[in-house]
């Protein structure tokens, strides 16, 4: 991947020289099944530039599970760039159904109330434990969402993760939404950049608000190779990333105090509790990255810099540990 970083064709993305950023987005256009898409630094900027593209002033809603990126960890974007309200569901590992949705929808026309606009989802769900949306959920979501005329989003987080996992097809699963994107910084490796796909209509908005939310490159083909290297090389071997969490999940259950049902572990994301979540990963920092939300609850991710040798060791780090 730095080779091919290296060696990258470049040059001026903002008036679209740049052959190695053009070349990106064409294919994750065409990966995901969308006529267009537009590169940016980051998957978070790819969420809120998708939600200001959707939202309309006026009291708009955004509905997503309660532990969706948007909620937590985007400092409030929704609101500030979008001026959306946020109305959680509680879905199961982050997975909410269509029935949940249509239960949160708010009456049409009721001026006391904010108006339902977009529905986002994400795949796969991080703090729900990387668990995978199945297609057949999706799909249901999609039916209430257009039913009732409202946008849809895609947050593709760990879309890979999802595909390896599950078989399904990216565009199967990025079908139907109005937006989507995937990233290129997580297991897929590469050190910048997710792009955002959706109507050439809508990407051009959004190459409108990439420059005013200061996203806009030069020569950012040097980030865009490593996003083209990781589709080459790093897609399939999330495999590895799935069993290796498995791995650890297994020898973590096994461990006293830790309460962990392996079974719900399906990509590359382990989730367990223990009495104190906090004081555990501070005893293991010098050996094992983790973090740890809340009082109980503590998040362990596989990725491609992770080796089964790995999780031998944070496996003997644990049990050093917690017996």
């Amino acid at each position: 991947m730095r080779a091919a970083i290296a060696a990258a064709d470049v040059g001026d993305e903002q008036r679209g020289l740049d052959p190695t950023t053009n070349a990106l987005q064409e294919r994750v256009a065409e990966l995901l099944g969308f006529p267009a898409a537009v590169f940016l630094p980051s998957g978070t900027m790819c969420n809120e530039i998708a939600l200001r593209l959707h939202a309309r002033p006026g009291g708009d809603e955004l509905l997503l599970d309660r532990t969706a990126h948007p909620v937590n960890s985007e400092a409030g974007g929704p609101a500030q760039v979008s001026g959306l309200m946020t109305r959680t569901l509680d879905g199961d590992g982050g997975v909410f159904t269509s029935d949940q949705l249509e239960a949160a929808l708010r009456p049409v026309g009721n001026r006391y109330m904010p108006r339902s606009r977009v529905v986002s989802v994400e795949q796969t769900s991080n703090l729900g434990g990387g668990r995978v949306w199945p297609l057949e959920t999706v799909r249901e979501v999609l039916a209430v969402a257009r039913r009732h005329g409202l946008r849809a989003h895609l947050d593709g987080a760990r879309l890979m993760n999802a595909v390896v996992a599950s078989g399904v097809s990216a565009p199967d699963y990025a079908g139907g939404f109005d937006t989507a994107w995937l990233d290129f910084t997580k297991g897929l490796g590469a050190p910048v950049g997710a792009v955002l796909a959706g109507s050439r209509e809508l990407i051009d908005e959004a190459w409108r608000w990439k420059q005013m939310l200061g996203g806009a490159f030069r020569q950012s083909g040097i980030v865009a190779a490593g996003c083209l290297y990781a589709l080459d090389h790093n897609v399939l071997r999330l495999a590895d990333d799935h069993a290796h969490a498995r791995m650890l999940a297994e020898g973590l259950a096994a461990l006293s105090g830790v309460r962990l049902d392996p079974a719900l572990v399906e990509t590359n994301i382990v989730i367990f509790e223990v009495d104190d979540a906090p004081a555990l990963v501070r005893r293991v920092a010098d050996r094992v990255e983790l973090q740890a939300f809340g009082p109980q609850r503590v998040r362990a991710v596989t990725h491609l810099d992770v080796s089964r040798a790995d999780i031998e060791l944070a496996l003997e780090a644990f049990a050093a540990e917690l017996g």
